[in-house]
């Protein structure tokens, strides 16, 4: 059976494509901002759980001093830690999944594939349908994750697409979030010449991650084509 899937042309209007860039940026993170264009924005309005006093205590001054946890505190183990774990993705994986089921009525999912198609099929073999759980990826691991899974149970990514689809969000999953958020800093120290410590630009550093992405799913592809052959052989 041909890895291809036969689906039926839909008409692309222009809400569709409407719908397309509304998604992509909902999902890229160019909008994430304490300011109202934040509402654009598909981690700003995830939001954060909120914190809790994990440890108070008085210092020599006599002030009240407070570390603040996460609701899971500190220390959990077993079923039980993994539980707590487990409710801190329910919100992340719903909501992504309900933004996209809307941006899909009004066909985004269908522009993608017009338009997409071409381009994801040569660089990673997977359809343009995709692109949304693929920009997703690269802020939220657990929304792309549902994502594909939802664009699996559809029909429309394959087992051999959704292995290579994976493989390239699991390297480096959430690229562009946790570089931007924990990897940034590095580029800003400054050594005791008042140089810079990393000899390469952000932009540079970034581009190198999201290039190890594109090679890692170059290489289950390589993968699944010498193991293809040798069965059919």
């Amino acid at each position: 059976m041909s890895d291809e899937l036969i689906q039926p042309e839909k008409k692309v209007g222009i809400g569709a494509y409407i719908s397309l860039i509304f998604a992509c940026v909902f999902f890229s993170g160019a909008f994430a901002s304490n300011h109202w264009w934040g509402i654009f924005d598909f981690i700003t309005l995830n939001g954060t759980w909120g914190k809790v006093v994990q440890t108070a205590v008085m210092n020599d001054a006599g002030t009240l001093q407070t570390v603040l946890g996460n609701f899971r505190g500190k220390g959990g183990s077993g079923a039980i830690d993994g539980f707590c774990f487990a409710l801190t993705l329910i919100p992340t994986i719903m909501f992504s999944i309900g933004m996209v089921t809307v941006c899909e009525h009004y066909g985004a999912l269908d522009a993608a594939r017009k338009l997409l198609t071409p381009i994801l099929r040569g660089l990673l073999g997977i359809p343009g349908s995709a692109c949304l759980a693929l920009i997703a990826s690269l802020q939220s691991s657990d929304g792309g994750a549902a994502m594909t899974r939802q664009l699996k149970d559809e029909g429309k990514l394959t087992e051999k697409e959704v292995t290579i689809f994976a493989t390239f969000q699991q390297t480096a999953g959430a690229g562009i979030g946790s570089f931007l958020a924990s990897d940034a800093v590095l580029f800003t120290l400054m050594g005791p010449d008042g140089k810079p410590l990393l000899p390469i630009a952000l932009g540079v550093g970034l581009g190198i991650e999201l290039l190890g992405k594109v090679v890692a799913a170059w290489i289950m592809r390589l993968y699944l084509f010498l193991s293809g052959k040798k069965s059919a052989s």
